[in-house]
């Protein structure tokens, strides 16, 4: 893979409409676009790093100082020959996966559009459609939460997830399933809010029938969730606690969770990714693939992944309309049928860029170039 030429962008999309979680409001996504050249392709990916250090302790600006200081000069200075000689080459760095995913992922895309080959099949994935679920943020209102629930289910979504917190839990998943019964697919996502001491709380989500309570406890946890899931039938699921194969390797060993959710950007890129799914298929734990806020970039590398055959649960990779008025790619992520995403059949990720928006939503850019060799 002759890689010549990396190009960085940075620009901020609004939503349309403020998403709220129990760590606050997020009323635009601010993302840094990679693209990877060669004579004959472009690869493409998105950071999914926020503007704020709250999902891990990544920002905008972080990813964008390890792109340009550390990564992107390497990555020209080096040979590749498929994408995970890029996670190979970076691991001697500490953390900052957001940054590396972001390259790598765009490394990836560079090498199925080379090997004339989708995204999805460059991974190994064989779905040709994925089946999805949508993320609902804290409301201002039950009644509020309830008028998303019923429009997500109308659409047909597979799974609803919910975010809750302290003061927002019991009641409004009551009103869920008083309104829509038993037998919708419900999940919670608690975002890190909850401790130990929450117990007694959290012993009678129980009686809900969830899916799954995401994350409840501490973000850099595994021993206490391993406690709380000694005491509820309601699986868990780790989110933020899982950064690598061998994180899951050691959650699953200790029984911390029954479910893990593989975010690429979290985990550091796509290779690492599907090393997490390989060794949960290997175990029988299924797995699902979250969502971090993407526009159209990185809800395309979703897909792809979702297509491996143990990402058994429907993701979070709704169409591209749920956030945005208009996406960076071309199509936008549409449902095919209710609930159910089609996997591109084009090359790489599948999607076209859509340059024109981009180039309109740009407020930072820089050009790294391959330095040529010189004889005396």
């Amino acid at each position: 893979m002759d890689i010549n030429q990396i190009q960085m962008q940075r620009i901020k999309i609004p939503l349309k409409a403020p998403f709220i979680t129990s760590f606050g409001a997020i009323k635009a996504k601010d993302i840094i676009i990679v693209r990877v050249f060669s004579d004959d392709e472009v690869g493409v990916a998105e950071s999914v790093a926020l503007p704020f250090p709250i999902a891990n302790e990544e920002t905008t600006d972080t990813v964008w100082y390890m792109l340009e200081t550390f990564l992107i000069p390497e990555l020209l200075e080096r040979e590749v020959q498929e994408p995970k000689d890029v996670s190979d080459m970076f691991s001697y760095i500490r953390r900052n996966p957001m940054a590396k995913a972001a390259l790598e992922m765009a490394v990836w895309d560079l090498y199925s559009k080379q090997k004339g080959q989708t995204l999805a099949t460059a991974l190994g994935g064989s779905r040709k459609e994925i089946e999805v679920g949508v993320s609902i943020g804290i409301e201002d209102s039950i009644e509020a939460l309830l008028q998303k629930v019923e429009g997500f289910l109308e659409e047909g979504y597979k799974k609803i997830k919910v975010k809750i917190k302290p003061g927002w839990d019991i009641k409004p998943l009551t009103a869920i399933r008083k309104r829509f019964g038993e037998q919708i697919p419900l999940m919670a996502d608690a975002n890190s809010a909850y401790t130990l001491d929450d117990m007694k709380l959290l012993k009678e989500l129980d009686m809900f029938s969830l899916m799954m309570i995401e994350q409840p406890l501490a973000y850099d946890d595994i021993i206490d969730h391993a406690t709380l899931q000694a005491e509820i039938a309601t699986p868990i699921c780790l989110d933020e606690s899982i950064h690598s194969a061998e994180d899951t390797r050691k959650a699953l060993e200790i029984n911390a969770c029954k479910i893990i959710n593989i975010k690429t950007g979290r985990v550091g890129g796509l290779t690492e990714a599907k090393k997490i799914h390989d060794l949960c298929q290997e175990k029988q734990v299924p797995v699902w693939c979250g969502g971090m806020l993407e526009a159209g970039i990185g809800r395309a590398h979703n897909i792809a992944l979702a297509s491996l055959s143990n990402f058994t649960i429907p993701g979070d990779t709704s169409a591209s309309s749920r956030y945005f008025h208009e996406d960076i790619i071309l199509p936008e992520v549409t449902l095919l049928k209710p609930g159910i995403i089609e996997v591109p059949t084009k090359p790489g990720i599948g999607f076209d860029v859509n340059n024109e928006l981009i180039n309109r939503l740009a407020v930072k850019e820089k050009v790294f170039t391959k330095k040529k060799s010189s004889f005396i």
